[in-house]
């Protein structure tokens, strides 16, 4: 199994250059499903998670080819699905566990195929982080859904029919299941207390390029034209916020100069004007954004997850990472997950010094941290690990990357080519 090793203390200098947003990437490679046409998407971010989307829309019947890559890229960033017709309705369990964003097949077999069994979906272990939203939404257009042995089971021989659907909490993957299944419902379907993140106005813009009628988006109130078929389109993938303040917060952790290539920030604004209030610039440039320290000294600043546009939480435990070096303390809350604060354990075995109160987390800045032997738990867990490394003392080696990979295109080459001594050290 790979590592990755880090040994700290060099202060990120250089440009990285930020890859399509891999939220974005899956629900948009999943509208696939939803036309017989060729669906062309740019700028998708060669990561393990994209493999594994590729491999169920090839079991559905999704034949995927690439084009020629660029920056080293094996494969490439342009992948164009075609999906004639659906070979299997059913997700299966093998595939489904290895990622959350597996599930958002549902609604578009549903409403192409009127029928749909798909397996309680997996991925990373911050939380039960349930699928009742998706299954009610679908139920008030129409259809019927049981759980059986572990699967989603759900028919609507009749088609989907348009509703008013009010979600009774804000969630990303439920609003992109619905806003999808809708596109091809009969009648108008109102979505409101829909989830605003730029992810799901991507999938939106991508969806009306491909002949749907959507208006609202971008506003906790999206309303859809049921149609009767979608054409052929061609669509460029959004840079990834989360890469973007990911690697903002390990050159402030550094006390590095870097330029964002492609970031953007308008799509991370509460986490950027976060990082101004700890002494860090985030400023827009021609090509992207700049991140650099504005005195030498970090501040303790306190931050809360909240849905878009609020700090995201998946950057929260990288920002905790920047507040273990902090003067003074950040009490950090988790409002979106309940189960998102498993890389502490491995903080502190780093010298970090975090208390843990329910739902939030004391950070109080050390001195130092040190170097040692850490296990990523989950996706951004992981990455919080190796940006705590970038300014450590010392050599620290960092397990079970294959999490890192998941999310993180090149994470190691992005961050040597501005100056950090990062190796992967390949598994036997």
């Amino acid at each position: 199994m790979d590592r990755i090793r880090v040994r700290g203390g060099a202060a990120l200098k250089g440009e990285i250059a930020i890859s399509g947003s891999k939220n974005a990437s899956l629900p948009l490679m999943v509208a696939t499903l939803l036309t017989d046409q060729s669906l062309v998407l740019h700028n998708v971010p060669r990561l393990a998670d994209i493999d594994t989307m590729i491999a169920l829309l090839e079991q559905h019947g999704t034949h995927v080819s690439a084009s020629p890559g660029e920056n080293g890229h094996r494969r490439g960033t342009t992948l164009t699905l075609t999906t004639r017709d659906i070979d299997s309705t059913t997700a299966p369990y093998d595939i489904v566990r290895k990622m959350r964003a597996s599930v958002l097949v549902l609604g578009p077999l549903v409403a192409r195929c009127g029928e749909a069994r798909v397996s309680l979906p997996g991925g990373c272990a911050i939380g039960t982080r349930p699928v009742d939203l998706h299954i009610a939404g679908l139920q008030a257009m129409g259809a019927t859904i049981e759980l059986d042995g572990g699967y989603m089971i759900a028919r609507a021989k009749d088609g989907l029919r348009g509703v008013r659907y009010v979600f009774p909490k804000v969630s990303v993957g439920a609003t992109e299941n619905l806003l999808m299944a809708a596109v091809l419902a009969k009648g108008e379907t109102i979505l409101d207390n829909a989830a605003r993140e730029p992810e799901i106005g991507d999938l939106a813009n991508c969806l009306v390029a491909m002949g749907a009628r959507i208006s609202g988006i971008g506003s906790e109130t999206l309303r859809i034209e049921g149609v009767d078929a979608l054409r052929p389109a061609e669509h460029v993938v959004i840079p990834d916020r989360i890469e973007t303040g990911t690697y903002a917060m390990a050159v402030a952790m550094t006390g590095g100069d870097v330029e964002l290539v492609h970031g953007r920030v308008e799509l991370l604004e509460a986490a950027a004007d976060t990082l101004r209030q700890c002494g860090v610039e985030c400023v827009a440039t021609a090509r992207g954004m700049r991140v650099s320290r504005r005195d030498g000294v970090l501040r303790g600043v306190d931050a809360m997850t909240e849905p878009f546009p609020g700090f995201p939480t998946d950057l929260q435990a990288q920002f905790m990472s920047l507040m273990t070096r902090a003067e003074g303390a950040a009490m950090i809350t988790e409002t979106i997950f309940e189960n998102r604060f498993m890389h502490v354990p491995e903080l502190s075995r780093m010298g970090a010094n975090i208390t843990i109160h329910g739902t939030s987390a004391l950070v109080r800045g050390v001195p130092k941290l040190r170097g040692a032997e850490v296990m990523a738990t989950d996706l951004r867990a992981s990455v919080s690990l190796a940006i705590a490394a970038l300014a450590a003392e010392g050599d620290t080696t960092l397990h079970r990357v294959y999490h890192l990979d998941r999310g993180y295109e090149r994470l190691e080459e992005k961050l040597a080519a501005c100056g950090a001594d990062v190796e992967r050290l390949m598994g036997r």
